[in-house]
């Protein structure tokens, strides 16, 4: 059973056939109809935190690709009651095709994936966040920011074999975990700036690292954002204090004073350089409202790919997995 609980659950090929595989049913949508791929399919949705982009993007996606989503919030099901974790993988999964999980812990992700007899999806956990990065390779796909990737849906891209130059500017969260997965998977060149005290995971970069020998990425650190931003094709940022930490969010505007995309700070990027936020965003906090509302944000077309993300992890996940589906002309 094939699930997707980060992007190092696949290899540069299927990353980027995941990523295919969601440019052409986007395409399919905007100018010929969508297809019901996984007509009679059912999604449980597993909420354990809330969420505004996760939830309406797989509902959507399911309901679009022809089957039908079950949204369970923590209340909703006995885990929010102390139910075993593999107790309630067991059964939920013999009773539906797939599962979107957003959680706390990951571990937890880990052991409902253990127990699962059907494809597991991470729709966000306190390490990681891989499904957000498949909508932010998408929209990099679609502004010609893209690395040994040739769609022919989007022909007017890069050309074959640019490695773009990808700033993460902020918490070393599950955000920038996922970008150090990606950057280390595809190969291509990430500066992480974050106060010292809220580095990413050590354990996470040395394993991206051991995977950037192989993919020629590089992935370098330092607690100066103007630094990481120089040349960058993209700038990237999250909140300062994610959900649950909202205790310490008078500690961390302090901590991250000078970690403001602001227009001063893209002024250092590439004149091209786009601009993505996976939201919400705090205006005046991560990022200035100059630079979300400007010509080079692409924070609502990246959002808006969340959909598309979301429809070509399922129906990847339910190729790979050779989940019977509907034959669609």
């Amino acid at each position: 059973m094939k699930h997707f609980l980060t992007l190092n659950d696949f290899n540069r090929d299927e990353l980027l056939a995941m990523i295919d595989v969601a440019l052409e049913l986007k395409y399919e949508s905007l100018h010929i109809g969508n297809k019901p791929y996984l007509k009679g399919k059912v999604l449980a949705m597993i909420f354990e935190k809330s969420s505004t982009r996760t939830r309406v993007s797989f509902e959507s996606g399911i309901f679009q690709l022809g089957g039908q989503g079950i949204f369970l919030s923590h209340k909703d099901i006995q885990l929010g009651r102390g139910e075993p974790i593999k107790d309630t993988a067991r059964v939920i999964s013999s009773m539906v095709d797939m599962i979107m999980m957003r959680t706390g812990e990951h571990s937890r992700l880990e052991e409902f994936a253990e127990y699962s007899s059907v494809p597991v999806i991470n729709g966000l956990s306190d390490d990681f966040h891989p499904v957000q990065l498949i909508a932010d390779y998408l929209t990099m796909v679609e502004c010609g920011i893209y690395l040994q990737h040739s769609n022919p849906l989007y022909p007017q891209g890069g050309q074959e074999g640019r490695k773009p130059i990808v700033a993460y500017i902020g918490d070393g969260n599950n955000m920038a975990h996922s970008w150090i997965n990606l950057a280390a998977i595809l190969g291509f060149e990430l500066h992480i700036a974050s106060p010292a005290q809220y580095a990413p995971k050590a354990d996470i970069i040395t394993k991206a690292q051991h995977i950037c020998a192989q993919s020629g990425g590089v992935i370098t650190l330092t607690d100066n954002a103007q630094e990481a931003v120089s040349g960058a094709n993209v700038v990237v940022t999250d909140t300062w204090a994610s959900m649950g930490q909202e205790e310490q969010k008078e500690e961390r505007k302090y901590a991250f004073a000078h970690f403001c995309v602001d227009e001063s700070m893209m002024s250092y990027a590439q004149k091209d350089a786009i601009f993505l936020h996976c939201l919400p965003a705090y205006r005046g906090q991560e990022v200035s409202e100059a630079v979300l509302e400007g010509a080079q944000s692409r924070v609502f077309q990246e959002a808006q790919n969340r959909l598309h993300a979301q429809k070509g992890i399922m129906l990847y996940l339910a190729r790979i997995n050779q989940i019977p589906l509907m034959s669609v002309e």
